[in-house]
């Protein structure tokens, strides 16, 4: 049986994983998204939220 990283580096290679991760990429260039991760990982850190 493969390992997981076997298996997501499989899934990577296909062409539904490459265009995967181009929708990501273009998504994180996205100046909204950029700011709702900050947030998200504030939370996570246990810092209060930026407004």
């Amino acid at each position: 049986m493969a390992s997981i990283v076997q298996r997501i580096r499989d899934y990577l290679q296909s062409p539904k994983g490459r265009e995967n991760v181009e929708k990501t990429k273009t998504a994180v260039r996205d100046p909204q998204n950029q700011q709702r991760l900050r947030r998200l990982m504030d939370q996570v850190r246990g810092h209060r939220a930026h407004r």
